[in-house]
């Protein structure tokens, strides 16, 4: 497939239409068809198990079908996205927390310059972009922020210079350069990866910001490989566990909120950082009011939590 998309990327017509013919074909047989197959008959409705343990970090898993996979990068994956309909006169709600893990990457290494940013709504890959590349956010080049955006979110999951490079289309030596200066503009975060590292190490899990433990395997394992990805793994946990800690809470708290408030919508889907309603048309923007509220007070940390709600008769125009 690497191969594949480097020829593709160089412009050859044959491996990019091979490349669009196995992403379609993947969809097809892991959604379209799997899906219908799914359809209970008494309800006409798609029914997803969650397992509350199923995740070393404290995620939901789901199964029978997967709800929480349906894809939404690519515009043919969104399509199947369109196929999840409300019933006749409701819409569905879609909530999702905005950029959760890197507001708590900055809460838990007390990035104070991060902190701030969130604090006062700026442009958060644009304020690295401009503090590791040395560019002013007024007119920025829409690439430096991505890249600034690639090295944002690879960080939270232990990025080498060799994926960055990879991502980016850039040089090893490049890439390592834009980590390092990266980790020169915000210190605190290398200390909180060694801490976490070391905590690991110590004692086999790393807590998140509730006290819950993630276990850690394979932190003192012989083969540097295997060392690595459970590093990886600890520098992440407290991040993704975090936030997993935090869309439980606002799960436990939203039923309630709703009646008190005279809602009637129902809590359809969580996928991870994204709850789904089903909410009669007239209650909409009560509901989303009620929700947001919820939400964004599930927890309260140095950076205020932001939620973005959308709402449409599918899911693909939701969200």
């Amino acid at each position: 497939a690497e191969i594949l998309e480097k020829l593709a990327g160089d412009g050859h017509a044959l491996p990019q239409k091979v490349l669009d013919w196995r992403q379609l074909a993947k969809l097809k047989s892991t959604y379209t068809d799997a899906l219908i197959a799914q359809i209970h008959p008494g309800t006409g409705r798609v029914h997803t198990s969650y397992s509350m343990a199923g995740t070393s970090t404290g995620r939901l898993a789901s199964s029978n079908p997967n709800l929480q996979n349906i894809p939404v990068r690519s515009e043919e994956g969104r399509k199947i996205r369109n196929a999840f309909i409300a019933e006749e006169g409701c819409q569905l709600l879609s909530a999702d927390y905005s950029q959760i893990e890197l507001r708590l990457l900055a809460h838990v290494a007390g990035i104070d310059t991060l902190i701030d940013a969130f604090k006062s709504g700026e442009d958060i890959h644009a304020l690295t972009a401009s503090q590791v590349f040395g560019v002013p956010v007024e007119g920025m080049d829409p690439m430096v922020r991505r890249q600034a955006k690639a090295i944002n979110f690879g960080i939270i999951y232990g990025i080498s210079a060799f994926g960055l490079a990879r991502q980016l289309d850039i040089s090893n030596g490049a890439a390592s350069d834009y980590i390092n200066a990266y980790f020169e503009r915000y210190p605190g975060i290398r200390t909180y990866m060694d801490q976490t590292k070391e905590e690991a190490r110590n004692q086999g899990y790393v807590t998140t910001l509730f006290g819950r433990k993630c276990h850690v395997r394979g932190i003192d394992d012989k083969a540097p490989q295997m060392r690595a990805f459970a590093e990886r793994a600890a520098i992440n946990a407290p991040i993704q566990g975090g936030a997993a800690d935090i869309i439980k809470r606002a799960m436990i708290r939203l039923p309630a909120a709703l009646a008190d408030a005279d809602l009637s919508a129902t809590m359809l889907l969580q996928v991870h950082d994204e709850l789904i309603f089903e909410v009669p048309d007239k209650e909409v923007e009560d509901t989303k009011a009620v929700v947001k509220q919820i939400m964004e007070g599930a927890a309260h940390l140095d950076v205020p939590l932001v939620v973005d709600a959308g709402s449409d008769a599918n899911w693909a125009e939701a969200h």
